[in-house]
């Protein structure tokens, strides 16, 4: 499998950052897992996506990402929703409308945050935005709160929550074989 992630925080040790690293780690052997940088991307503008004209930097992310089987979005939780980066990132790859290159893309979303809640907003948030991008979401989101307690050097994440990125993982690895049918 070939897998991107998305990750909502940009700092290096996010805990995000160390969420999507660990739900990667339980995909197939053999899986190819690559980090789509959106950090340099341009606001969506309909004046900026013209066919021949598109930044690099949108281009590049159209294309990682549409090479790939999957996607997982790793999402903390900003003002009671998704960061603006990662909204953008999914804006920009949900074009041309009904091409982009999430369109049919098993996503499976995952969110920690500090807090108790476990960034459910911004994962409900994140579903409903790639929905309508055309990408095909997991039913099941997987939050981590207080984030803190478990993410850094040398904790562990609690078992209850690695048995829920198990059974993400495995509906997402599902997905993909189901629509790796569906295309034969």
């Amino acid at each position: 499998m070939n897998v991107v992630t998305l990750i909502g925080s940009l700092r290096a040790d996010s805990h995000n950052r160390q969420l999507a690293e660990a739900t990667a780690a339980l995909l197939p052997a053999g899986s190819h897992v690559a980090n789509v940088d959106f950090s340099t991307l341009p606001f969506y503008s309909e004046e900026l996506d013209v066919e021949g004209q598109t930044p690099a930097s949108v281009q590049k992310l159209r294309q990682e990402i549409a090479a790939a089987d999957a996607v997982i979005v790793a999402t903390p939780e900003y003002n009671g929703s998704l960061p603006g980066g990662l909204k953008n990132a999914i804006d920009w790859a949900s074009r041309p409308y009904g091409r982009g290159s999430l369109v049919g893309m098993p996503a499976l979303v995952v969110g920690a945050s500090m807090s108790p809640y476990a960034a459910k907003w911004a994962r409900g948030d994140a579903v409903r935005a790639l929905g309508v991008a055309g990408a095909k979401p997991i039913d099941d989101t997987i939050g981590l709160g207080s984030s803190h307690e478990f993410l850094g050097a040398d904790k562990a994440l609690p078992e209850e929550t690695l048995e829920a990125l198990r059974a993400g993982v495995a509906s997402l690895v599902a997905a993909v074989e189901q629509a790796n049918l569906q295309a034969a």
